[in-house]
């Protein structure tokens, strides 16, 4: 087992053991697994963790193709499985738009505030004034009951075909640099340009994620690949490490969403 747990983090080890439990299931069930929403971070785990196997074979779906947040299934080789079988349910969110705006954190927030665990639903959209979710459909009856405030605004939901879903318009800058380390603090001060006595204290009060899991030493080893969100200041992706310069400093680069 220890030969699977290498290729991940330390703090990984519960989920890749959840991972092997579903896995298990199917095995020993004969039946499909779903699971809540995973972040991508998740999902690679768990494609990398099921891999080719013989006997389990997994699919993603999180109501289109290119939404961040999907549901996991977990099935043996001769299942074929159907977007049905995803039990995903898209809501518009229906409100005095010409009066108000709504902002993504308040329609998470107003979610939250119901007791709903963030992984019951995925990918929050706005397009234009059109907001919309997906969710996990054991929960949709409670949502259309109990969804009825964002902040002070007056809203209800109407049930839409996945299909509908907005597109996600994704707009980032590239931004080519060198660091002295991959320490958290180093790299979250290059990628948003603020000093490292600045974001020191945003990472030790819990106010920085990395592949959407919080984390709060300043000296967390990033990776190629690893998403960085900072509260207040957006999210990024180191999307490559290229290496180090003559001046022993690290060439990186990320992406900085707008």
């Amino acid at each position: 087992m220890d030969h699977l747990y290498q290729h991940f983090r330390r703090e990984e080890k519960h989920f890749i053991d959840q991972v092997l439990q579903w896995k298990e299931s199917v095995i020993t069930q004969y039946s499909p697994k779903l699971t809540d929403f995973l972040d991508p971070r998740e999902q690679e785990i768990v494609f990398s963790v099921i891999g080719d196997h013989s006997e389990v074979k997994v699919s993603f779906q999180g109501g289109v193709l290119d939404t961040e947040r999907k549901r996991a299934l977990l099935y043996p080789d001769y299942f074929q499985p159907e977007n049905e079988d995803f039990k995903l349910t898209l809501f518009e969110v229906k409100y005095a738009s010409k009066f108000i705006t709504l902002q993504h954190r308040q329609v998470l927030g107003a979610l939250m505030s119901l007791g709903i665990k963030r992984s019951k639903f995925g990918d929050i959209r706005f397009s234009n004034e059109t907001v919309q979710f997906v969710c996990a459909r054991e929960i949709s009856d409670y949502l259309i009951t109990n969804f009825l405030e964002v902040g002070r605004a007056k809203v209800t939901l109407k049930e839409k075909e996945l299909n509908e879903f907005s597109p996600q318009a994704e707009v980032y800058q590239e931004i080519v640099t060198t660091v002295s380390s991959l320490r958290l603090d180093v790299i979250g001060s290059a990628v948003y340009n603020i000093s490292r006595q600045k974001i020191q204290p945003l990472i030790t009060n819990g106010l920085v994620k990395v592949n959407w899991k919080t984390v709060e030493s300043v000296s967390f080893e990033c990776r190629e690949g690893d998403t960085l969100s900072v509260r207040g200041y957006g999210r990024s992706k180191v999307t490559a490490i290229e290496g180090k310069t003559k001046k022993d400093r690290f060439r990186i680069v990320f992406h900085v969403w707008k």
